[in-house]
Order: C-alpha cells, then structure tokens, then sequence
C-alpha cells in the first residue's frame, strides 16, 4: 500500500491495520518515507485518534526499530514519571526498590522546557555516567540492583525520529503518540512490570486532571496490550515536589531521603511507588507491605547503600559527592520574601519551573547545556504560615541578571491568603 493511501485512511478515521503501520514506522526510519508525509498521517492521528489495536502495533514497530534489552532470570519493574518541576523521584525510589530485591534498569530523559531530567540530575555528581552498554546495564543490576542510563542511539530510533517530527508540527499532545512514545522505550528497556506516574496540574504536562486521567487509562491499557502488568497514578503537580528544584540541588534531597528524612511529600510518594513497584516484582502481597518496606530500607540504611555502590558502579566520585552535600550553591543568591503575612494558597510549579530555565537548572532547547550548582529552594509550601518580610524562597544564580529575574518569577508563582488550601498528592489510582 502506497504511504499517501495510509495517510487517507487515517484521515478518513479509518483504522489502520498492523501492516498498515509497519510499513510507515519501517519506511521511515530507513529514510525511505519522507518528513512531510509522516507529519500529515501524524496531524491525522491528532485529530482521528487510534485505537487500542493501532496503538499496540505502532508501540511493538518504535520498540523493534532498535535494540531491545533483555535480562533472563529477572523480573525487572520501572517507573515513568511524565514530568514536573522538583521531580527527584527516581533518585531515591531505584535503590529503594533495589534493597528490597526488585530489579530497575532506568532508562531516563534529560530535562526540556520547565519540567526538570533524571539524566542531568545525576550527572551533576562528579564523575557519574548515564551512557551505558546493555553489557554494563545487566552487570550494574547484578552489582547494585538498579542501573540509571539514558537512551543510546541503537534503542528506539523510530522514537526520536518521531518526536523530533511531533515537536514542530504541533502533534506533541495526542494521546496514542504519548503513549506509543512512552511504552516503546519502556519496553525496550527489559521491564515485565510498569508504575507511571502521570502528573497534572501547572507543572505538569497534563495540566488538566481529566487530560491526565485519560492517559493513565492509556497507559495501562497499552501496556497489557504488550504482555506487561501495569498501574498508572494520577499524582499532584500544582506546586513543585520537595523544597529543592535544581539539578545537584535534587540530589541533595534525594540522599535526605535515601537517609531516612527528607520533605514529606517526597517520601510519601516513593514510598507509595514503590510499594506498587514491589507489588508487581513480586516481593510484597500488599500495597501496604510494599509501602512499608519501602520505608524500613529508607530508614535502616540499605537503600542508602545501595545508592553509594551505584553512584561509585556508574563512576561516580562518592567522597566528592559527601563533600558537596549542602555546600555547592551557585555563588549569586537572592531571597524572596512575604509582602503580607498570611497562609501560603500556591506555589505555581509552571512559573517556579520557568524560573529553573532561566537560571540554567533545564533548556529551551534540546543542545542547551544545564548548570548543576543553580536553582531553587522553596522554603516555604503550600497551607503554611508565613510572617511579613518572611523568606518564601531563595533563588542560587551564576549572575546577577539571572538572579533577579529568577527571583521576580519566583516571586509571582507565590500566593499568600487567609484560606488554608488542602488537597491530595495521589488523586487517583488506575489499574487493569
């Protein structure tokens, strides 16, 4: 069948067959199928939709267009978060879940716009590698029970090749294509378990709850297409996680954490990850089981060490690292302060995040390079009490243009009142 005649066919809101869609994801990739005509069928599916059929076969196409890992003799579970302002997550929950005996081979992303990488977070530790061989991925899970590596050139090519496409055409926000984009590299990576953590709200992608919702239920759905067990959690996303948004900033929290303390949002919601991450490994028979195992390896040390064998596995300078902690800030800092006294309403995570950019924390575009030492501390959050002329937040810049303009973002994502908001971390929770 002819490219233009698939093209017609979505466009008709037909739906397409797995042969349909091989030969254009095939097509493409080998260079035979040219931008403009994949960048109408994309606009098709924008506006036509897949259905669950057609998503699978496009997930299964993106996933073989490269090399697909595999470590036999492991039940290997991952997390996907879809993106946020604070988001450190996964620094602390991968060796978690590693001390209680599940496998993680993360594979992560770098940070674009205002929503902050997993990538650039560890590679603000000294000496720390995020290119890895498949090889060295299966050792590290031997060795430390998790790897942290990013996306090499051989995985999933059809995936970069769209999105790059998806990005300038105005097609980023269908569905099908997040889902399809998501699932391939997942897949891809080895994982027979999958917790995603779709967020919503200003930081978030999905800053509509029912957008978020609809693609929890994709999410799940595709991946019992595939032969994966799966749950989706619509998790907050209207202020940033934690107090610290900035790359080594992060990872600074996440070791708080990893050491049995750390903000309480942040520790609720690895703990309620990866009590699902356990469940689907196998190695608790309760969500609450797993959320209390969770917490007891956070507590007692062994997530901790788990961290420290693979910081130094992956390269990383472990002594340098403790020597930084609470120590490396950028040189410029600027406070932000409470014009009236009265309950913190909002932080909004979309401003705090812009604010990152321009500090050097994330990029406006894919070639921009990010600062580790800049960033963001939000001493004060959402439902407490603040006094006029209080610290809300601390802005940590390179320069003095960067800081005041940082600061005076910061200062707009604050909302100080009378009413105490309330509000959930986890809003809903969706499973097969």
């Amino acid at each position: 069948m002819r490219i233009v005649d698939i093209i017609v066919k979505k466009r008709d809101g037909g739906e397409l067959s797995a042969g349909e869609i091989a030969s254009l994801v095939r097509g493409y990739v080998a260079g035979e199928v040219p931008d403009y005509q994949v960048a109408a069928w994309l606009m098709a599916v924008f506006f036509r939709g897949m259905g669950p059929q057609e998503v699978s076969a496009l997930t299964r196409e993106m996933m073989r267009s490269g090399r697909v890992l595999s470590f036999p003799g492991l039940r290997c579970v991952d997390k996907h978060s879809t993106g946020g302002v604070g988001d450190k997550i996964s620094l602390p929950l991968a060796p978690a879940v590693a001390a209680c005996g599940v496998p993680v081979p993360m594979m992560s992303g770098r940070a674009l716009g205002h929503t902050g990488g997993t990538l650039d977070k560890m590679e603000s530790i000294p000496g720390y590698r995020t290119v890895l061989s498949p090889e060295e991925v299966e050792r590290l899970l031997g060795e430390c029970g998790y790897a942290m590596f990013g996306q090499t050139e051989q995985m999933v090519p059809a995936d970069r090749k769209l999105y790059a496409l998806r990005d300038v055409t105005g097609t980023v926000e269908s569905i099908p294509l997040i889902t399809a984009s998501i699932l391939s590299k997942k897949c891809a990576e080895g994982a027979q378990g999958l917790v995603f953590d779709v967020k919503t709200g200003s930081g978030a992608f999905m800053k509509r709850e029912e957008d978020a919702r609809s693609l929890a239920r994709s999410l799940v759905e595709g991946a019992r297409e595939l032969g994966r067990e799966a749950v989706a959690l619509v998790t907050d996303m209207s202020q940033p996680l934690g107090r610290m948004v900035g790359n080594f900033l992060e990872v600074e929290e996440a070791v708080e954490v990893l050491r049995g303390g750390g903000p309480a949002d942040v520790r609720e919601l690895v703990c309620v990850l990866g009590g699902e991450m356990l469940v689907l490994g196998g190695k608790a028979a309760s969500l609450e089981e797993g959320r209390r195992m969770i917490g007891e390896v956070l507590d007692d040390g062994r997530a901790y060490e788990r961290w420290v064998k693979n910081v130094g596995a992956q390269g990383g300078d472990v002594e340098e690292l403790e020597r930084r902690l609470g120590k490396w800030r950028a040189p410029v800092v600027r406070e932000v302060r409470a014009v009236e006294e009265g309950v913190v309403g909002a932080v909004d995570a979309y401003r705090v995040g812009l604010a990152g950019v321009v500090l050097g924390v994330g990029r406006s575009r894919v070639e921009d390079a990010v600062l580790p030492d800049v960033g963001v501390e939000c001493v004060r959050k959402r439902g407490e009490r603040v006094a006029r002329g209080e610290v809300l937040a601390r802005v940590y810049a390179r320069d003095e243009t960067r800081a005041e303009e940082a600061a005076r973002m910061v200062g707009e994502a604050y909302r100080v009142g009378e009413e105490t908001p309330s509000g959930s971390l986890v809003l809903e929770r969706i499973s097969p």
